[in-house]
C-alpha cells in the first residue's frame, strides 16, 4: 500500500524557492569580477515578487569550484508531483539568471521542464547535502 503524505500549514502551499549561495566564493566580486552579483540577486527577487516564488540567500553551499550556485527547490505541488531540489552551478551570466527565473515562474521542479540549456549547468549536490536529504 503506498504511503500517503499529508502536508499541514505553510508546507501545503509552499511556493518554488530559489536558494542563492552567497558564501565564500559565490557572490564574491573579488573572485568573480566580471559578474554583477547584486544585479543577479535583485533580478531574481524582482521576478519572485512578480511571479510568486521565493528567493533567499544562504552561506556556502559547498561546491565552490562551481560558483555561483543556486538551488531550485520545488513548491509543495511540485514535490507532490515528484520534483526534487535541483542544483545549478556556474550561474553567473544574465541568460542563466533569466532561465532560472522563468523556470521558477513556470512552477519549477515537478511542474515545469527546465530550459535545455540550463540542464547543462545542473550539478550534483555535495555529499553531505545528499545525506541530509535522505533523513
Amino acid at each position: 500500500m503506498p504511503t500517503r503524505t499529508f502536508l499541514i500549514g505553510a508546507a501545503r502551499e509552499r511556493p518554488c524557492t530559489l536558494v542563492v549561495c552567497r558564501g565564500c566564493c559565490c557572490g564574491n566580486r573579488s573572485k568573480h569580477p566580471g559578474t554583477d552579483h547584486a544585479w543577479q540577486l535583485d533580478r531574481l527577487r524582482a521576478a519572485g515578487a512578480e511571479h510568486g516564488f521565493q528567493v533567499r540567500t544562504t552561506d556556502c553551499l559547498g561546491p565552490c569550484d562551481q560558483a555561483n550556485v543556486i538551488v531550485v527547490q520545488p513548491s509543495a505541488a511540485g514535490r507532490r508531483a515528484g520534483g526534487r531540489p535541483t542544483w545549478v552551478g556556474f550561474a553567473m551570466d544574465d541568460d542563466c539568471t533569466e532561465e532560472i527565473a522563468r523556470w521558477a515562474a513556470a512552477g519549477g521542479p515537478g511542474l515545469a521542464d527546465p530550459p535545455v540549456t540550463l540542464e547543462l549547468q545542473f550539478i550534483r549536490p555535495p555529499r553531505d547535502a545528499r545525506v541530509r536529504s535522505r533523513r
